[in-house]
């Protein structure tokens, strides 16, 4: 693991061990028997490449640990709807505080503003905190290779499709590859972002997908700034991609997605 993801673990260990003094897991399984059924965020994706489409799962976040401030006209809300009227497929929301400036009521406001299927983008480590994805309203989780280790993400998502949640399993490497590919879920993300050096490459999701079973969905994380980028993605059987910062920097971010991609 990095530095940087050191850090945000042994926070995440910290936090964890906080809320359960705050709310009892419990507590967290009464609150989810009082959410509706989760939005189908698997089938979103297929239902876009499907038609010919990049499936895009657009991000919500407000900051970064290497970038500071990323957006700070920020709401959640209207970008949701803004992503949803240009047509992203799913969303992506920080619910980190310390290191995003992210937040579960940014998650809950922007499933609210739309129909999306809606992923908590997190560090995940504990059973707890995938109670509280579901608890909050989401319909899909991220599970990090880098931090977990096989057991630990084949618990995760266990407990994760228990509740009617989507997985998306992310990878940086072949050896994180190789774990992943044990996992039942279809999504494997590919983050282009080496997290030693924070350099971006998209020959990270190339170089990886000859080992890449055709059933997956692979969806490519990090780096995707140009028509080129799509083009190039997509004459390599890439069709679903996650994308963030580049539209977080736009005025619009719902018209940045659509020039991007349609």
């Amino acid at each position: 693991m990095s530095d940087i993801l050191n850090k945000i673990i042994a926070t995440k260990h910290e936090e964890v061990a906080a809320a359960r003094g705050v709310k009892s897991m419990a507590q967290l399984e009464a609150e989810i028997a009082q959410q509706g059924a989760p939005r189908d965020f698997v089938a979103a994706i297929r239902q876009k490449i499907e038609n010919g489409q990049s499936a895009v799962i657009a991000e919500i976040k407000r900051a970064s640990p290497s970038k500071g401030v990323i957006r700070a006209d920020f709401r959640p809300a209207d970008i949701a709807r803004s992503y949803a009227e240009h047509g992203a497929a799913c969303l992506s929301v920080l619910t980190d505080r310390q290191y995003f400036q992210g937040a579960p009521e940014y998650l809950q406001a922007a499933r609210a503003a739309c129909t999306l299927p809606v992923l908590r983008k997190d560090f995940l480590i504990d059973a707890y905190q995938v109670a509280e994805a579901r608890a909050m309203g989401a319909d899909a989780i991220l599970l990090i290779a880098a931090a977990l280790d096989l057991p630990q993400m084949q618990a995760l998502e266990r407990q994760a499709m228990d509740y009617g949640m989507a997985v998306l399993v992310e990878v940086h490497d072949g050896l994180e590859l190789e774990a992943a590919l044990q996992l039942q879920t279809p999504l494997l993300g590919i983050n282009n972002r080496n997290l030693r050096t924070f350099e971006v490459s998209l020959e990270t999701t190339l170089g990886l997908l000859p080992r890449i079973p055709a059933e997956r969905i692979v969806v490519t994380e990090s780096g995707i700034l140009s028509r080129g980028d799509v083009i190039r993605m997509r004459e390599n059987d890439v069709h679903a991609f996650l994308v963030g910062e580049a539209f977080m920097r736009a005025p619009e971010p719902g018209e940045a997605l659509a020039a991007l991609f349609n």
